[in-house]
């Protein structure tokens, strides 16, 4: 069914859509990692720690739970606002020139029939704000971090929203804004999402992995290429 096919049925429906080579053409953590690197903030060999384990996890054999309470570690008593200000200029710098535009009009589609947009991510809050303020998206689910007095403990709060964890943070929204899974659409690149795509009645892979691929082909499961955004070979890249 089309999204314009859906615009008489009742407000319930939702579309849901994954961060990194979905909405936006890069993997958000390793933007961030070379953000960190060009101001010095992190060595070489921790930059190269990070862009291989984004290779691991590509290949399907990163343990990304284990990763990312090990990562979240090094913001232990960092100042939450701190990094929030921190993300809002990464943001800007590196991150808003990747947004595709056709995930963007694809946003305000849903947007005009009427269903409850979200981004599902496994990122954390300040990677997945700022982007949900530039496409003016309300809802957003993601991996939390701990803080107290407003700093972080360097705990992450189980479960990160990665997998079945996604499916445990999407729980509660539903069931608030009394979303029907078997009308609503989700959008991923990755087959690690694949226990949500099983969830919804029109799962969507974007540009995804082999492996989703595959998946999509396999069950008829609609699969569309967005084209990269103009400004993509302009990012900033991290000094030699």
């Amino acid at each position: 069914m089309s999204i314009s096919a859906a615009r008489g049925a009742l407000p319930c429906i939702g579309a849901f859509f994954d961060m990194d080579k979905t909405l936006i053409a890069e993997n958000s953590g390793s933007l961030f990692m070379k953000y960190r690197y060009a101001r010095g903030e992190i060595g070489g060999m921790d930059l190269l720690r990070g862009l291989g384990a984004y290779l691991q996890y590509k290949l399907g054999v990163l343990d990304i739970r284990n990763w990312t309470k090990n990562m979240m570690i090094q913001f232990r008593g960092r100042s939450e606002s701190e990094l929030e200000k921190e993300a809002l200029q990464w943001f800007d710098e590196m991150v808003a020139a990747t947004i595709y535009p056709e995930a963007e009009r694809l946003v305000r589609e849903h947007e005009r029939a009427g269903h409850v947009v979200a981004i599902v991510s496994g990122a954390t809050k300040f990677v997945v704000r700022p982007l949900a303020a530039r496409l003016a998206i309300r809802h957003m689910l993601y991996t939390r971090l701990e803080v107290e007095e407003g700093a972080f403990t360097g705990r992450v709060i189980e479960p990160i929203c990665f997998e079945e964890g996604k499916i445990y943070w999407l729980q509660q929204f539903i069931e608030d804004q009394q979303i029907d899974l078997a009308r609503s659409y989700f959008y991923t690149d990755s087959i690690t999402d694949r226990p949500l795509l099983d969830l919804v009645g029109h799962p969507v892979a974007v540009n995804p992995d082999p492996l989703l691929y595959r998946e999509a082909v396999r069950r008829s499961w609609p699969v569309r290429f967005f084209e990269a955004p103009r400004w993509e070979e302009e990012l900033p890249v991290a000094p030699a």
